[in-house]
């Protein structure tokens, strides 16, 4: 009877433990989060989700982490047509004079945007960056104007950029772990061609000056990229004010993650932070994906040149679950008027699939017109009565 009675006390102190205390009971298989850096974010960028986070709107100097915005802004000029990959650089004396990291770019030499670009996010070029801001905005001062209305327009409200590499150690060159997490995000997945380059370990670029031509070898400053698997970029930075920075981004199983970690001590805890949020992440993340949605109607129109429309989905229903519960057991409800009225035009919503787990909803997949409809003028109908008419 004693031993009952201490086995029962036991239990209730264990509970009382649990629910009172600061430890957290992690799901089966979630691997328990230890990170040094005093500031990390771990986001998915497909939502915007943070899925953990500390410190993250902590102002800190980037170091060469900056240099994602650079990339950012570059490829905006090649979307907008103001830049082509195959556009010769110069370097100038400015930028042939930058320390740090660089590729040793001669005052003259010229490269490709395309090497500038390798030259920038594989070995982080200082040189290659004020070269590519030189090149696009006149001058390193005017593209960092640049930069920061790019931050503003991205929400980075911790965020200033004094130069388009990194170098400034000073308190007037800042971000945060979630503004370095939102400018990765937008790269990422406005351009994800980037992560071509960066997750290239190594390439050779060649050096054409008044002294010769000389190969000279990119290596990637990411070591994530040859040691976790997925890891596909991004950008790391080091100074002796920042201490050692990097996001990285890492691709499993259709999933994603944004790993941003600054001011950890040494090289080596920066990617063993990194990578132990990539695994907190992957660990806790389902993604649940329909890609056979019911096939659709046509929809009857009214008043219209044709008496139906045809209809299609906007995509496919994508839904990242980031508390560590599967997504299974999933319903479906489809919302759809059974007539419209022209005028119909062509990729407007006609309606909404909406799905549901436990009653709750977990989100919406547009359906839309699948053509243009026109509105059925006096002719037409003339057209229609003859030819009943006719028959």
């Amino acid at each position: 009877m004693l031993r009952k009675r201490k086995n029962l006390l036991g239990i209730w102190m264990l509970l009382f433990c649990l629910l009172f205390s600061n430890v957290s009971v992690l799901a089966a298989g979630e691997p328990a989060l230890e990170v040094a850096a005093p500031s990390y974010v771990l986001m998915e960028p497909e939502t915007g989700t943070v899925i953990c986070g500390k410190e993250m709107d902590t102002r800190r100097s980037p170091a060469s982490v900056t240099k994602i915005m650079t990339l950012l802004l570059i490829f905006d000029h090649l979307e907008n047509g103001t830049l082509d990959l195959s556009d010769t650089v110069t370097t100038s004396a400015h930028a042939k004079s930058m320390g740090g990291s660089q590729v040793f770019l001669e005052e003259g030499e010229t490269q490709s945007v395309e090497t500038m670009i390798k030259c920038i996010v594989i070995a982080s070029g200082n040189d290659a960056s004020v070269a590519m801001a030189e090149h696009i905005a006149g001058s390193e001062q005017e593209f960092v104007k640049e930069m920061n209305e790019r931050a503003a327009g991205l929400g980075m409200k911790n965020t200033h950029f004094e130069d388009c590499c990194g170098l400034t150690d000073s308190d007037s060159h800042y971000t945060t772990a979630y503004d370095i997490a939102l400018m990765s995000r937008e790269l990422i997945r406005r351009y994800p061609q980037v992560l071509e380059y960066s997750s290239i370990w190594m390439e050779n670029i060649t050096h054409v000056t008044r002294q010769g031509t000389k190969e000279f070898g990119l290596t990637n400053t990411n070591k994530l990229i040859r040691t976790y698997e997925g890891c596909v970029g991004l950008k790391t930075g080091s100074t002796s004010k920042a201490k050692f920075c990097l996001s990285a981004v890492a691709e499993r199983n259709g999933i994603s993650l944004i790993s941003v970690v600054m001011a950890s001590p040494d090289s080596k805890t920066r990617q063993k932070d990194a990578a132990a949020l990539l695994d907190y992440g992957f660990a806790r993340c389902s993604l649940y994906t329909d890609e056979n949605p019911d096939p659709l109607p046509e929809m009857k129109v009214k008043k219209g040149v044709s008496s139906a429309v045809s209809l299609k989905y906007e995509g496919t229903f994508r839904y990242l679950d980031t508390e560590g519960r599967p997504v299974t057991e999933v319903t479906k409800k489809r919302v759809l008027p059974s007539e419209t009225t022209a005028p119909v035009k062509k990729g407007q919503q006609a309606g909404e699939l909406v799905y549901y787990r436990d009653g709750q909803e977990l989100g919406k997949l547009r359906i839309l017109y699948g053509e243009d409809v026109a509105e059925a003028g006096y002719s037409h109908c003339l057209k229609k009565v003859l030819d009943f008419l006719w028959l």
